[in-house]
């Protein structure tokens, strides 16, 4: 996880187009200085985009499965209830407050169902986002999860907008 908070940047690299980061697979950004945090090929994944309205501190995380307790891995970012754990923690230590942040959600598709138990790994995770959210109290003011269609996303940190881009519908502003 790499904190962008403007440090590697010119005067007027700052003054032109925000810098840009892609989150991958089971990892996370935060940004200090509105760069824009991109992901793509959530299906059954869910992208939490975090947003803190007073400081402008923003992180995104792209997690692939509901809980931690589920596989025996290390890495956090790859879980929906751990993976939002650590964006909330690394945002606060960048100059966030719980009490001032909005998440936005995406992904959550019912892509492939292999679990024979009724409820596809794409319903869990975005339930596991919901309630990690709200043992934080941090409010869901916007989201486009669920269907069976994969999903790209972009968070402008310096607004806290969220455009996702759905492989059956043109862009969406969150």
């Amino acid at each position: 996880m790499k904190v962008y908070d403007g440090s590697s940047q010119s005067e007027n690299a700052r003054d032109t187009d925000p810098e840009r980061a892609k989150v991958g697979i089971a990892e996370y950004e935060v940004t200090t200085n509105g760069a824009v945090l991109t992901t793509s090929g959530l299906g059954s994944c869910i992208g939490v985009a975090l947003h803190d309205v007073n400081t402008g501190v923003s992180g995104l995380v792209h997690v692939m499965l509901p809980t931690a307790d589920e596989m025996d891995d290390d890495n956090a970012a790859k879980f929906a209830d751990a993976g939002t754990d650590l964006l909330i923690e690394e945002m606060e230590r960048a100059g966030a407050s719980r009490r001032h942040i909005e998440a936005k959600i995406a992904g959550g598709s019912d892509m492939l169902d292999f679990s024979g138990s009724g409820s596809g790994i794409g319903v869990r995770n975005v339930e596991k986002v919901r309630e990690t959210l709200d043992s934080y109290d941090i409010p869901i003011v916007a989201e486009d999860v669920g269907g069976d269609h994969g999903r790209s996303l972009r968070l402008e940190s310096q607004t806290g907008d969220l455009v996702v881009k759905s492989a059956d519908q043109s862009d969406t502003r969150l």
